[in-house]
């Protein structure tokens, strides 16, 4: 499996996925975590990302996948990189 990081989306075998970044202070998470957030309800992020989503059918809630990505992450310095945070 092969992710490479883009400024607007990211690229899973050749596959795009728009996206948008994100960086702030969060209560449950190491400071300086990179949250990734996709753009599109049917473009999930990839597997690897470890994505959350609490969309709830029941009550027609919808939310796109979101990642957190930690210092500790093998992604981050990439990502840092890229995103000049």
């Amino acid at each position: 499996m092969t992710i490479k990081f883009l400024k607007k989306g990211i690229r899973e075998n050749g596959k795009y996925i728009p996206v948008w970044y994100s960086k702030g202070q969060l209560i449950n998470y190491p400071k300086g975590t990179i949250t990734i957030y996709a753009r599109e309800y049917d473009k999930g992020l990839p597997k690897e990302l470890k994505p959350e989503n609490q969309t709830d059918l029941m009550t027609d809630y919808f939310e796109t996948d979101r990642a957190r990505i930690v210092p500790k992450s093998k992604h981050y310095k990439k990502l840092k990189k890229l995103l000049k945070f």
